[in-house]
């Protein structure tokens, strides 16, 4: 067998890889730069979709913002409401107390008023009662006599 040096090999090799290999790798490599152009356009897709999504976020946060900015204002005037109106119960819940108490007071003058009329006007009946009781054992003791 005839012995190759290392150069011949070498160049062998090299002519093997020209005529095998570099086509092979040639369609890999052209492959691989249709993937990559191929990412490329996902990734800008994507970029695009996220864009989007960030503004659509960002459009509903601002919404959100508005919209819990005028609740809000909303509660806060209907506690300023309820707050005016309880002032208003308030002050009429004084006056009626006050009302009744004075009502009240005059009831308690009438009744003892009339009680006063009623004790005098007893009175009045118990002594003229008397009055009579004392004729009429008088008259009684007159005619026994």
């Amino acid at each position: 067998m005839a012995e190759i040096t290392k150069k011949e090999f070498l160049e062998l090799l090299q002519e093997f890889s020209k005529k095998n290999l570099d086509p092979k790798f040639q369609k890999i490599d052209e492959r691989f730069e249709k993937m990559d152009t191929r990412f490329e356009k996902i990734d800008e897709q994507f970029k695009k979709v996220d864009s989007r999504f960030t503004e659509f976020r960002e459009d509903i946060v601002h919404q959100f913002h508005i919209i819990s900015e005028d609740v809000i204002s909303k509660v806060q005037l209907v506690a300023e409401g309820v707050a005016t109106l309880n002032e208003k119960f308030d002050r009429r819940i004084d006056e009626l107390e006050k009302k009744n108490e004075e009502q009240h007071k005059d009831i308690l003058a009438a009744v003892k008023f009339s009680y006063a009329e009623l004790d005098r006007r007893i009175t009045t009946l118990e002594a003229e009662m008397e009055g009579l009781k004392r004729r009429m054992d008088k008259i009684e003791r007159r005619s026994v006599s």
